[in-house]
């Protein structure tokens, strides 16, 4: 006979939870092998897009953080052609030169301490529905994660490669995870690398939706109680973990995207 069908929810995602702390395993690796795996997986999730876009992680070091070399694309990146660079952008370890748009990841890190790691990229939906003036539109239970926890700059500051592209990028993603940039691309600011590669995939992802639902007819809205109870269900470490080890696995099998 069944114990479960007459718990209630509360109690059931309790025990999911407990479950998921068990049997959910990420994969192990330093921080280099996890930036390089990320940058593989947006490749093969579509967010290549020529030389744009920055993966950073914090380094063990405060004021260092890892990123690829300018020159190499996503598909190119691994733990052997890392970077190590200073807030300057000076190259402390690896060969060549960072991206200078990564000057504004910089400033993200110095507003927001708990943040470590960043995912830049140019996706093509994302960047069509940032042509729009529009900011992205949650309505759909897989794209909850990002409810309520993706900013919008409604006003393209230009090439970010100066102090004050890192200024204005910073104050508008505040404290959300990620944020839509006019006429640009995403920005994902997250607890870990496996995050920020999990919110940058659903970004683009949710943005796709966006642009077709909205197509099709008027997007209705959710209901906030039950968008963020899927927000926080879709967003437990475990569970990212596991999202971005099966990101890694597909990557790796499927190296060019679909």
């Amino acid at each position: 006979m069944s114990e479960t069908l007459s718990w209630d929810k509360p109690a059931l995602v309790e025990r999911a939870q407990a479950q998921m702390k068990h049997h959910l395993a990420a994969l192990e690796a330093g921080t280099r092998q996890q930036v390089a795996w990320a940058c593989r997986v947006l490749f093969a999730e579509g967010h290549a897009s020529g030389l744009a876009g920055q993966v950073t992680a914090r380094a063990e070091k405060p004021g260092q953080f890892y990123t690829q070399a300018m020159g190499l694309g996503f598909d190119e990146i691994t733990s052997e052609n890392m970077l190590l660079v200073d807030e300057d952008l000076n190259v402390l370890q690896g060969t060549g030169m960072a991206n200078p748009a990564t000057r504004f990841h910089v400033w993200i890190y110095r507003a927001r301490p708990q943040v470590n790691s960043i995912v830049h990229t140019h996706p093509p939906h994302a960047c069509a529905l940032s042509m729009t003036g529009q900011p992205l539109k949650v309505a759909q239970m897989d794209m909850c994660m990002l409810y309520d926890d993706v900013a919008f700059l409604p006003q393209w500051p230009g090439v970010p490669v100066g102090n004050s592209e890192g200024e204005i990028i910073s104050a508008a993603l505040g404290g959300k995870r990620a944020a839509l940039l006019a006429h640009h691309g995403i920005v994902a600011a997250c607890a870990n690398v496996e995050e920020a590669c999990v919110v940058a995939v659903q970004c683009e992802r949710a943005a796709r939706l966006h642009l077709l639902a909205q197509a099709a007819g008027t997007i209705a809205e959710l209901d906030p109680e039950l968008a963020r109870e899927a927000h926080d269900w879709t967003l437990q470490p475990h569970r990212t973990r596991a999202n971005f080890a099966y990101l890694v696995r597909h990557a790796l099998r499927h190296p060019d995207p679909q």
